[in-house]
C-alpha cells in the first residue's frame, strides 16, 4: 500500500465507549498511524480526545460529505447505513468489517444490498459464511502488548469471567455450573469482572444457591489491570447464549496464560482455537464437565498453554492491521 494513505475509519460506538468494536477501532487506527498512513474516525459517540488522529463525533451530513472527500479509503467497522449515504454522491473505495451477524428487520435487505458497492472482511468463518458476499476473513486484533503473561504472578484461583453482565453472556449458566461442581464433589472459585443490568440477579443467584464464599464481583476492569487479574486465574469461561461472532477476550485470556471454556456455536472456538475446550451452548451440566475435567488435569491444561504462542500469532494488532492494509491496496 502506498505510503500515506487517507482512511476514514467510521466506528458506531467508539472511545471512551467499551466494547469490542470500539477496542478494535481504536486498535486499528493506532497501528495505521504507527505504519505511516493517516487516520480519522467517525462516529455517534460524543466526548473523549487524546488520540494521534482525528476523531470526527456525530458528524453532520455536510461534514460527512466533507471527511468522504478528504479520505482515500472509506472502511466502516461494522455496516452503517448512517454513514454510507455520502457514497451515493463521492464515489470513494470502500470496505466493511462484518463484526457480527447482520440483524433481522427492515434494514437487514437493505444492507445487504449495499454489500454489492464494497469490499467485505469477516472477522470470523461463521460471519463470512453468513453473508451473501464473498469475503476476505481477518480475526479481530488484541493488545499483544497488554494481555501477556507477567512472570512471578502467582496463578492461584481456577475461574474467571470477563464481559458485560447481560443474559445473552451466560453468566447465569456459570453460576449454575458452579453448584452442579459442588454437588458433584468439586469446590472452587469464581471471579466475575464486567458490570451490567443483570448485576443484582446473578448476586441474588450467587446467594439462592449458597456460593456467596465462592463467587466474587469486582466490577469492570480494563487494560493491565485486567491482565493481571487474568494472569492470577486458570480458566477463563466464556459461557455465551447466544453464538458469538468472535470472542476478542478469548485472546486476552490466552495471551495472559488462561486456557478458555468457551461455547461452541458462532466464531467463539475460532478465538479460542487449541487454546481450549468448547461446550454445547445453554447446557451448564455439560459446562460443569468440561471446567472439572480441566480443574482436575493439570497437565492437560499445560497442553492447551503451550499452543497459545502459535495461535496468537495472527491475532497480533500490527499482523491485523498488515493484514487489512494489504487486503485494502489489492482492492484499489
Amino acid at each position: 500500500m502506498a505510503p500515506r494513505v487517507k482512511i476514514l475509519l467510521g466506528s458506531h460506538h467508539f472511545a471512551p465507549s467499551i466494547g469490542g468494536i470500539e477496542t478494535v477501532s481504536e486498535l486499528l487506527a493506532r497501528e495505521f498511524v504507527k505504519l505511516g498512513h493517516e487516520v480519522r474516525v467517525i462516529t455517534q459517540t460524543p466526548d473523549g480526545n487524546g488520540f494521534p488522529f482525528a476523531v470526527i463525533r456525530r458528524p453532520s451530513a455536510a461534514e460527512l460529505l466533507r471527511q468522504l472527500r478528504w479520505c482515500d479509503v472509506f472502511l466502516q467497522n461494522n455496516i452503517s447505513l448512517r454513514t454510507f449515504w455520502p457514497l451515493l454522491f463521492v464515489r470513494q473505495p470502500l470496505f466493511i468489517v462484518h463484526q457480527t451477524w447482520i440483524a433481522k428487520g427492515w434494514q437487514k435487505g437493505i444492507k445487504r444490498f449495499v454489500l454489492r458497492f464494497g469490499k467485505s472482511i469477516a472477522i470470523s468463518k461463521a460471519v463470512a459464511n453468513e453473508l451473501p458476499v464473498p469475503a476476505v476473513i481477518i480475526g479481530n486484533p488484541y493488545d499483544d502488548e497488554v494481555f501477556r503473561r507477567f512472570e512471578g504472578t502467582d496463578r492461584a484461583r481456577n475461574l474467571i469471567y470477563v464481559g458485560r453482565l447481560v443474559s445473552d453472556k451466560g453468566v447465569d449458566l456459570l453460576i449454575e455450573a458452579l453448584s452442579i461442581l459442588r454437588e458433584s464433589g468439586t469446590e472452587t472459585e469464581l471471579t466475575i469482572v464486567g458490570e451490567g443490568p443483570d448485576r443484582a440477579k446473578l448476586e441474588k443467584q450467587v446467594v439462592d444457591l449458597g456460593l456467596q464464599s465462592r463467587v466474587e464481583f469486582v466490577g469492570s476492569q480494563s487494560g493491565t489491570q485486567l491482565a493481571q487479574l487474568l494472569n492470577r486465574h486458570r480458566i477463563l469461561v466464556v459461557p455465551s447464549r447466544w453464538p458469538e461472532p468472535f470472542g476478542i477476550v478469548a485472546l486476552e485470556g490466552i495471551g495472559c496464560g488462561c486456557v478458555v471454556v468457551g461455547s461452541e456455536q458462532g466464531g467463539l472456538p475460532e478465538a479460542i482455537g487449541p487454546c481450549g475446550v468448547t461446550f454445547p451452548n445453554n447446557d451448564a451440566r455439560a459446562l460443569a464437565d468440561a471446567l472439572a475435567q480441566l480443574i482436575a488435569d493439570p497437565g492437560r491444561r499445560d497442553q492447551l498453554r503451550s499452543n497459545a504462542v502459535a495461535h496468537l500469532s495472527p491475532f497480533g494488532k500490527r499482523r491485523v492491521a498488515e493484514a487489512y492494509l494489504d487486503f485494502i491496496s489489492k482492492n484499489l
